[in-house]
């Protein structure tokens, strides 16, 4: 599995579909994004191990990063945020590569992919 991450709209998803050779049409099949808000509604660590099995299964995973600035007010946001962070270190755990996109730019951060 490939792990793609980075900020909103940095262009995670045409890196992927340049990646792995396919179509944005295409890439709904061989792919999964926005998997950061499959976090927040996972019970605990355990579920969140769950959730990290099934995504593993997909050739690419792509995870938005959240935060990187103000911690929000609101308990249940800050929740969602650190689910989001803690599936991000399971999924880079089991990903072959992990990639990190900045302003379109990939940057490889684990393993091997052909850019």
């Amino acid at each position: 599995m490939i792990f793609i991450t980075g900020p909103l709209w940095s262009g995670k998803r045409d890196f992927a579909c340049r990646l792995l050779g396919c179509t944005r049409e295409e890439l709904s099949v061989r792919a999964v994004w926005d998997v950061q808000e499959l976090a927040a509604g996972c019970p605990g660590q355990a579920g969140l191990e769950a959730l990290a099995d099934r995504l593993a299964a997909h050739e690419a995973v792509i995870l938005t990063e959240e935060g990187g600035g103000v911690v929000p007010a609101d308990p249940a946001q800050r929740a969602a945020r650190e689910a989001a962070g803690r599936l991000a270190c399971l999924l880079a755990e089991r990903a072959g590569c992990v990639v990190r996109v900045f302003c379109g730019l990939p940057l490889v951060l684990k393993g091997e992919c052909k850019l």
